[in-house]
């Protein structure tokens, strides 16, 4: 796989996992961008984190003097629990940091330690990205995924990336552009669009774990990697 590949592509890297939570995160300007809001509701606890963050950015953009409390805070699109894209206040590392000193809690230091983590790793993947597979085989076997099951999941993974990279040199757009031939390509193969077919199975209701193809059959991966 050549390094350019290596960079994720959207459908397949869009989170992670701290403490059983998911953070969703995006690649924007050639670095992981990571959710506000989910980071809030790791660190806050908070029954709203929406709430939560748009108060503590209140007090913060006072406190600073400016309508932005920071200048590297981006909106960007990630997909929300009901599997649309939607507009979400996202921080690189840095920024993140910066908003963790504003909130009191015991979660705080490990959560500084696993986003260091997970910035590390990302660098040492770029520099060899046959770690990314490793860890992807290390994380879906600790799932307890059969092995056979694995390698196609892997190999459909490789196959999206390479699509992906066609179409940004062919100047699509990440985003809607993305969504709608991804919809035309899983209509064409499975007769439903990905939101219909992640209902389907259930994942509308999952708050965890929802990755469409990481619930697909061996049949089903298979088809997704031709």
């Amino acid at each position: 796989m050549s390094k350019k590949t290596a960079i994720p592509s959207k459908s397949e890297s869009h989170l992670v996992v701290f403490q059983e939570t998911v953070i969703h995160r995006a690649w924007h300007a050639e670095e992981w961008w990571f959710s506000i809001i989910d980071m809030v509701g790791v660190l806050s606890e908070s029954n709203n984190s929406n709430r939560y963050w748009s108060d503590l950015k209140r007090k913060l953009a006072q406190e600073a003097g400016s309508g932005q409390p920071y200048e590297k805070i981006v909106r960007l699109k990630l997909t929300a629990p009901d599997g649309k894209q939607r507009d979400t206040d996202c921080a690189n590392t840095e920024t993140l940091f910066r908003v963790i000193q504003s909130i009191p809690s015991p979660r705080a230091e490990p959560f500084k330690r696993w986003l260091a983590q997970v910035g590390y790793e990302r660098v040492k993947e770029i520099e060899n990205p046959e770690l990314a597979s490793a860890r992807a085989r290390e994380l879906y076997q600790a799932k307890g995924y059969p092995q056979a099951w694995i390698e196609k999941r892997l190999h459909s993974i490789a196959i999206r990336g390479e699509l992906t990279d066609e179409w940004k040199t062919r100047g699509v757009q990440e985003g809607k552009e993305y969504s709608i031939l991804t919809a035309e390509i899983a209509r064409a193969t499975f007769g439903v669009t990905p939101g219909t077919h992640s209902r389907l199975k259930g994942l509308h209701k999952v708050k965890t774990g929802n990755n469409l193809r990481d619930h697909m059959t061996d049949l089903e991966l298979i088809l997704t990697s031709h």
